[in-house]
């Protein structure tokens, strides 16, 4: 359900490009993973597009995921946006959907032995990563942050992951639990992109360069 009563705005981004999304290789909530030329290339991107939309010292308060390619991320944004990274707070219940013994897989070798285990259309598992996490997991975790941010005064920039990024985003704009995934999840966005939820309804301020047919989703 849509919280009418948050504080703000929140600008929710997905991390530029890694060396593991060009590969085809599950991350997850692995932590230390860099990014990519094009990776930083997205997350110039955005800050620019955020510095033309906000201006210089914007007063936001700075969010991450505990992961290196997020925080490598809001380097560079803060950077255009002349705010301080040091400043910055870390949520680990920011991050990536777990994958628990897929980590570091292949994708195509996923594929392979579970020819299935992709939804396509959605780009979302169909079922839970050995050992690994399910996205009413992420929602759990994902509403702890909100309800504990839900007061804060002012507006939020908060860098963090595709699937993550996706439930966040569904809890905030009140999306329908989708029943095969046991979560709202909201549409699929390229890395390097950014979304604005105010009471409930979002809009894309900049949409990334990536090339989601061809991405890893996670």
């Amino acid at each position: 359900m849509v919280n009418k009563a948050r504080q703000g705005r929140d600008f929710i981004a997905r991390h530029g490009e890694t060396v593991y999304n060009v590969a085809r290789r599950m991350q997850g909530d692995h932590l230390h993973i860099p990014l990519t030329r094009a990776g930083f290339a997205q997350a110039d991107a955005m800050g620019a597009a955020l510095r033309t939309l906000l201006g210089p010292k914007p007063k936001l308060t700075l969010w991450a995921s505990t992961a290196g390619r997020a925080l490598q991320t809001l380097a560079i944004i803060a950077e255009h946006l002349e705010l301080d990274w040091h400043q910055a707070r870390t949520d680990a219940r920011l991050v990536e959907i777990g994958m628990g013994q897929w980590t570091g897989r292949y994708y195509r070798d996923v594929a392979a032995e579970s020819p299935d285990f992709m939804d396509e259309e959605h780009r979302l598992y169909r079922r839970p990563p050995p050992g690994g996490e399910w996205y009413d997991a992420i929602a759990a975790r994902v509403s702890g942050w909100l309800a504990d941010t839900d007061a804060d005064p002012g507006d939020r920039l908060v860098i963090m992951h595709g699937m993550s990024s996706r439930v966040l985003r569904g809890l905030m704009t009140g999306l329908d639990v989708m029943p095969q995934f046991a979560a709202p999840v909201a549409p699929d966005l390229p890395q390097g992109s950014i979304v604005r939820i105010e009471h409930g309804v979002e809009t894309v301020v900049h949409l990334g360069s990536g090339d989601i047919a061809h991405s890893a989703p996670a």
